[in-house]
């Protein structure tokens, strides 16, 4: 296959009419600018040049393949132009994978920031309820960015974001609401809103229980954080909730585990050397895990 250097060097001898004037033009000596030109000839098979008494022209062969010469080195330029404006924000697009329940608390604020500060940078995104899922994602190449838990087994780059807490969503007037701190052996006997299988939550939450003798008794399951808040706030049940599914409005009793439930929050990729990849993760990063001030009163 012809390099783009020969292709350049045709393309400056056709435009010169002249080796001379063409070597000058791209700063080569006229041997190594006929070293190009030769070994295009031989990927051609034919002759691409002419060579008369004053300068050169093209052979039939050299105005076949002249227009799409150009073309390539129109679309290697395009693509040194396109690459130097993507690693400035001037586009290019970047696909995030976050865990659902951290995509309105966490994420959203970032990504009003960023599409500010990058309008000509797209962005995608897809919502998991698994860390592992998220972790899959990175590994088969169809995501640059994922946010969630620290995932059992991943092999790329883990940058911290910080720790969130697990907190107890209560029903109004529910008899644990009197107490500040709330146990698992206190949660043995109550009817939980659970988590459905798919959720990474309902196995982790499972086995926090179980590090205290404990087995949660599921009076309804849920795949999505935020539901389950809103379902125990309807009566349905106690919920254990990350507060980063918790709005930031008025919320239901909340009280904190005894001894404390918490949660690595990570950005995993496989490219850390992204220069956009590398500038969305140090955002995320920057602006670390929010508690939604209405939580954080009613924490205190």
């Amino acid at each position: 296959m012809p390099t783009l250097r020969a292709l350049e060097c045709l393309v400056a001898v056709l435009d010169a009419g002249s080796i001379t004037e063409a070597a000058a033009a791209l700063h080569m000596s006229q041997p190594a600018l006929s070293h190009q030109l030769a070994a295009l000839e031989r990927e051609i098979g034919a002759p691409v040049l002419e060579r008369l008494p004053r300068g050169v022209r093209a052979t039939v062969v050299g105005r076949a393949v002249a227009a799409d010469a150009r073309a390539a080195l129109a679309a290697a330029q395009r693509v040194v132009s396109t690459g130097r404006a993507t690693a400035r924000g001037a586009g290019g697009h970047v696909r995030l994978a976050c865990a659902e329940s951290m995509t309105a608390g966490l994420l959203a604020p970032v990504l009003r920031t960023w599409l500010r500060r990058n309008p000509a940078v797209g962005l995608s995104l897809t919502e998991t309820t698994s860390a592992d899922e998220l972790a899959r994602l990175i590994d088969a190449g169809e995501t640059d960015v994922a946010i969630g838990p620290r995932p059992t087994r991943f092999t790329g780059a883990v940058e911290l974001i910080g720790v969130e807490e697990i907190v107890a969503v209560l029903p109004p007037g529910h008899p644990l609401a009197e107490r500040k701190l709330i146990t698992f052996e206190q949660l043995r006997d109550e009817p939980l809103v659970h988590y459905h299988p798919d959720n990474g939550l309902a196995a982790w939450l499972d086995a926090e229980a179980a590090r205290h003798q404990v087995t949660l008794t599921a009076a309804v399951r849920t795949r999505q954080a935020g539901t389950a808040a809103r379902l125990a706030a309807a009566g349905l049940g106690v919920a254990l909730v990350p507060t980063t599914a918790l709005g930031g409005g008025a919320v239901p009793p909340i009280r904190r585990l005894r001894p404390g439930v918490t949660r690595d929050l990570v950005c995993l990729t496989a490219t850390p050397a992204d220069v956009l990849v590398r500038r969305f993760i140090a955002e995320v990063v920057r602006r670390g895990v929010p508690v939604p001030a209405a939580v954080a009163t009613a924490l205190e």
